[in-house]
């Protein structure tokens, strides 16, 4: 068990969270998520198979400015426009912020989504997981067994993804973890529990003093929850001189000679080997590698965050999502005041990440079977408050896609002159979610039974945005 200690802290909604959260993440000894997971494989039914083999999913949780990021609008009065200006891009005619310099040189390996507009005003990523759109703060504020599954719990069900890598990861942490509530969106919801993922675990560090509004930037590297389990391992007590698979190596060594694991079932004991697997150990210690990738991807908490979904990828994971969301230190995408000041922290990072991970995939020939997927449960609004913050705006926001299929150098639809509607080619996130699982394989039009027994479309009515794929 780890603990996380911190501060009170608030969201905009402010609901009130105590002082101390403690994540037990997934346990070894136990007969939890992964253990169902494995049972239920093998009655499960096959999918077929579909240009992108992974997905990773980069979600900018609080719902990331398109204005001041990939709709600029320089012609629209100041109040709108901002303090940033555009620059050009590798796609003619297009051009983006100036704080992401590195993404404006990939654009021609990407499709940029200006259009992605639904119904749903919530921080939750319910929308972002499972596509569904016609919820509320009141309905999913917390993750509960009626929810929708998300897309990564609708591919285990499937049976996609290897059997010696978990399929289906979240990092660095479960959305809310920074407030100690689950939020909803990431789970099996009505499919079960033993389709929800593999949370990873983060040892709360900061390189200085922040506040929900003045971001600091958040260091270290996720962490797998078996770590929790192990005999004397804690991630304040990692001997950080020798690399985190040596050390796991010798604490399983002591666990297989005590009678630690008489007791498990024949499923538990795959979920054992499935989390201290030589295969899952090495995609997490990226202190293997070199000191070149660490510098591409930034050195901070989404730059090693990013890293392991690559190498996780690279092990055969199916679906593997980045949870940027950290509000104890104000490194979040939920701008209501200071929202040029924040991004100037943040947007250098952002440009580090999703560069580092398409021009990486690209050089180890993955990014043909690996999709990449960069949004926010929302946009912004588009005209700056009076505390130089931008509110909630669900009507508009971006999403850019990259490799596994995904039209390169595209962009799709059109937004009015203040970015606030979509004018040309709105996507709901239905749509969105139906892209991705088309680039799967999977067919969008699948439904699964409720808890009622109902069927439900696992896109919820949405089409694939045909014009996006290659």
């Amino acid at each position: 068990m780890l603990r996380i200690l911190g501060r009170e802290s608030r969201l905009c909604d402010a609901v009130p969270r105590r002082e101390a959260l403690c994540v037990g993440g997934l346990s070894l000894l136990g007969g939890v998520t992964l253990s169902r997971l494995l049972q239920a494989r093998e009655s499960g039914p096959a999918a077929v198979p579909g240009k992108a083999r992974s997905v990773i999913l980069l979600n900018l949780f609080g719902g990331p400015p398109h204005l001041d990021l990939f709709d600029m609008k320089p012609a629209a009065p100041v109040q709108v426009r901002g303090e940033f200006k555009p620059i050009s891009t590798s796609v003619p005619d297009l051009s983006i912020c100036e704080h992401l310099p590195r993404c404006a040189l990939i654009m021609n390996r990407a499709t940029l989504i200006r259009t992605y507009s639904h119904r749903y005003n919530s921080h939750n990523p319910y929308n972002v997981y499972t596509g569904f759109d016609l919820g509320n703060d009141q309905q999913n504020y917390f993750a509960k067994r009626s929810d929708h599954p998300s897309m990564g719990s609708v591919c285990q069900y499937l049976g996609l993804g290897p059997r010696d890598v978990p399929p289906y990861v979240i990092l660095p942490a479960f959305p809310g973890y920074s407030q100690s509530l689950r939020r909803a969106g990431p789970y099996g919801g009505y499919l079960g529990s033993r389709y929800d993922p593999l949370f990873s675990l983060w040892d709360k560090k900061f390189e200085g003093q922040g506040a929900f509004y003045k971001p600091t930037v958040p260091i270290g590297v996720p962490l797998l929850p078996s770590l929790a389990a192990l005999p004397d391992i804690t991630a304040d007590r990692l001997d950080r001189r020798r690399t985190l698979l040596e050390q796991l190596d010798q604490n399983l060594a002591r666990l297989e000679t005590t009678r630690a694991t008489a007791g498990m079932t024949t499923f538990q004991q795959q979920v054992f080997g499935l989390l201290t697997s030589t295969k899952t150990r090495e995609a997490f210690d990226v202190s293997r590698e070199p000191a070149a990738a660490h510098d591409r991807y930034g050195r901070h908490l989404w730059g090693s965050s990013l890293l392991i979904a690559r190498r996780l990828v690279e092990a055969g994971s199916t679906f593997v999502s980045v949870n940027w969301e950290e509000a104890e230190s104000g490194n979040h995408w939920d701008m209501h005041e200071n929202n040029f000041g924040m991004c100037r922290v943040l947007l250098p990072m952002l440009d580090d990440v999703v560069s580092g991970l398409i021009l990486d995939l690209e050089e180890r020939g993955l990014l043909d079977s690996t999709l990449v997927v960069v949004m926010g449960e929302m946009g912004r609004s588009p005209r700056v408050n009076a505390k130089a913050g931008r509110d909630h705006w669900p009507q508009c926001g971006f999403v850019l896609l990259a490799g596994g299929g995904v039209k390169q150098g595209c962009v799709v639809g059109k937004t009015d002159a203040q970015a606030a509607y979509p004018v040309d080619r709105p996507v709901s996130a239905g749509d969105l979610v139906a892209t991705i699982y088309q680039l799967l394989g999977v067919d969008p039009g699948l439904t699964v039974a409720d808890l009622e027994g109902r069927p439900i479309p696992i896109a919820h009515g949405g089409a694939p945005v045909w014009e996006a794929l290659a």
